[in-house]
């Protein structure tokens, strides 16, 4: 909340000046920092809808409220970053009289109000889609802002208007990097993808190495959430195991190399099952056999 008073209030000095120096470059910016603020606040909202328990027809909860909000504001990004690629080529084309003392100012104070936003965000839950994407969104301005301030530099010294539209598609091409990725990123939620960096065939090979595994099948890693990943998978066990022992010992390795708390196992007695391929009609993905030399 204290990231957001502090963008909102910049964003309505930076429109002003925006508009008062004819740059576009500054009004491109502001319309970043909108989606700043619209991130930050939606953050806010975010956080407080997936902490609601699962009910009714929702039965994971509110949990992926994260990704769809981080999903908006990756497209409100990429439509602003077009937006602000057609205006950058017309002023190229033909270029506005632009005041660089006035945009060298408001960006180099622009700046410093990035850095302190990005430091009071930063102190919010990083594993959240919607803070991630914050961040980048605050971090991306800073760079936005040493263009628009080499854009005004560059007009006060040489006269040249055109550098105010040049930073503009700079700071588009910026915008559209960020939405771009976290479009891609709240996709992979929705696609229901493994978590990044987590590699389900080293994590299938991990179980079927535990003791008394015979054969993993129809595994399943997904993101819940920004807080939570999840893992289903159908387990043969050897005959000479105990299921419910074997069950709790993947559970524990899942929960402490892995951080997945959230774990479904159908677990089944190897000679229940002497025709593997009739465990599952239509199992998903690789089957995961036992080393030969665990036999």
């Amino acid at each position: 909340m204290a990231a957001l008073g502090v963008v909102v209030a910049f964003m309505v000095a930076e429109i002003v000046a925006g508009l008062l120096a004819h740059s576009l470059a500054l009004l491109a910016d502001a319309g970043h920092m909108l989606t700043d603020a619209a991130a930050l606040l939606l953050a806010v909202v975010t956080s407080r809808l997936v902490r609601r328990p699962a009910r009714g027809a929702f039965t994971y909860g509110l949990a992926r409220m994260d990704a769809l909000s981080g999903q908006a504001n990756g497209i409100t990004l990429v439509l602003l970053a077009l937006w602000f690629v057609v205006e950058g080529v017309r002023r190229l084309v033909t270029p506005a009289q632009v005041h660089g003392g006035v945009v060298a100012v408001v960006a180099v104070v622009g700046a410093a109000v990035n850095v302190l936003a990005t430091m009071l965000a930063g102190r919010a839950d990083r594993s959240s889609l919607n803070v991630r994407g914050v961040l980048a969104h605050l971090l991306t301005d800073v760079w936005a802002f040493a263009a628009t301030f080499v854009a005004g530099v560059v007009v006060v010294t040489t006269g040249w208007l055109r550098a105010d539209a040049v930073a503009s598609l700079a700071v588009a091409a910026l915008m559209a990097w960020t939405g771009v990725r976290l479009v891609r990123e709240a996709g992979r939620v929705f696609l229901e993808a493994a978590p990044n960096g987590l590699d389900p065939l080293a994590l299938g090979a991990d179980l079927a190495r535990s003791d008394g595994v015979a054969q993993v099948h129809d595994l399943h890693v997904w993101v819940l959430g920004s807080q939570e990943n999840a893992v289903s998978a159908h387990v043969l066990v050897r005959p000479t195991h105990d299921c419910h022992q074997v069950a709790d010992q993947l559970r524990e390795l899942l929960a402490q190399r892995y951080g997945i708390g959230h774990v479904t196992l159908q677990v089944d007695h190897e000679d229940n099952n002497r025709h593997d391929a009739d465990s599952c009609v239509d199992a998903h993905g690789i089957v995961h056999t036992a080393p030969a030399a665990s036999s």
